[in-house]
């Protein structure tokens, strides 16, 4: 007896879907099986696998971070099927790069998992901003056409253009993300200022022994590096010079710190390296010489307690040290801490000194 049409096609689409569910995490083993050594199989991933195995995470497996077989996200084997028809197809990408906001997502998460207290201070800082915090921003987007140039700072992982983003581009509102799904993700995530890959040492073992006693003291993490959006590679912030800033004619005395030097990158100035145009924020006054890290404490950029670290009680001229900060903080101060010099709240002369 012939089997009706409608049967045939339900079991040839129901095979088709077993098929596929078991092709998925075959997909995935076939990248995973044999552990981080075998992800070079794959060309394009062979200087990445290298980079991780000096890096300060080569004690992480590659799963950890990117996934595992028997992980439940669909879209991590979905991305290995594909990667695997394009490698049957001979269409083989030259380096492969974390272009989607799930990726840029996935990975820091796994951030988080291991550094929680860096991972919690970012979030409580300014640089968890959103993308509907930057780019929604009526205040700077009526003062400043928004361009692709806005990427180089915030963004730097998308892969269009501002028109793809936002529309209107135009000084003129209301504005809106063309992309909504990226409304709440952040613009500066942790692998913007670290490279996940980079050469360094592990702080701890596996086991959880901690290694930091045995080796010298890090000034300058060895993950330290600013994402490039335009070559898609990393710069190294030891390679990053800091800049040379002036005030008119005059060469201002800038912190040797190493590691501002990736803060200068986004606080930039404008060519003519004048303190204070574009968003320099490069100290003048009786803070000059000063550097970022020296008042913003880690990720989350505070500084409430930072004057006590150069002041511990009073300040120079004899006040309070916590009055001196109160002040400061006050909304209706109408001084900056990077620029603020003595005859700023001395105009009619400045007392000498009586706290040495």
């Amino acid at each position: 007896m012939a089997q009706p049409r409608g049967s045939r096609k339900t079991l040839i689409i129901a095979v088709a879907v077993v098929a596929l569910v078991l092709l998925l995490p075959g997909a995935s083993l076939v990248y995973n099986a044999g552990g981080g050594e075998s992800c070079t199989r794959c060309h394009e991933i062979q200087p990445a696998w290298e980079r991780w195995t000096n890096s300060a995470h080569r004690e992480v497996p590659c799963q950890d971070c990117h996934g595992g077989t028997l992980t439940t996200d669909l879209r991590f084997h979905t991305s290995n099927l594909r990667r695997l028809i394009h490698h049957l197809r001979g269409d083989v990408p030259a380096q492969v790069r974390l272009v989607d906001a799930a990726d840029i997502e996935r990975i820091t998460a796994k951030c988080r998992g291991c550094h929680r207290r860096e991972y919690a201070d970012w979030m409580a800082g300014p640089h968890s901003a959103t993308y509907a915090d930057i780019f929604l921003d009526k205040e700077h987007n009526t003062k400043r056409l928004l361009m692709d140039d806005c990427f180089r700072c915030h963004g730097m992982h998308f892969p269009g253009s501002i028109e793809e983003l936002v529309e209107p581009v135009a000084t003129q509102g209301p504005w809106r993300l063309k992309r909504p799904e990226l409304a709440g993700k952040p613009v500066i995530p942790c692998i913007t200022c670290h490279e996940v890959h980079r050469r360094g040492e592990p702080r701890q073992s596996r086991d959880g022994e901690d290694r930091a006693a045995e080796q010298p003291e890090q000034l300058m993490p060895s993950s330290l590096a600013l994402f490039d959006r335009r070559t898609q590679v990393y710069l190294g912030a030891a390679a990053m010079p800091v800049p040379l800033m002036k005030e008119g004619d005059r060469a201002v005395k800038v912190s040797p710190d190493p590691r501002q030097s990736l803060c200068y990158q986004c606080h930039a100035a404008r060519a003519s390296a004048q303190v204070g145009t574009g968003d320099d924020r490069t100290p003048r006054g009786v803070h000059e010489g000063i550097g970022c890290l020296a008042c913003h404490a880690g990720h989350a950029m505070e500084t409430r307690a930072s004057c006590a670290n150069c002041h511990p009680r009073f300040s120079n001229c004899g006040m309070d040290n916590e009055k001196l900060n109160s002040l400061m903080r006050d909304p209706r101060n109408r001084f900056d801490i990077h620029t603020v010099k003595c005859a700023d709240c001395h105009p009619k002369g400045v007392p000498p000194r009586r706290y040495r």
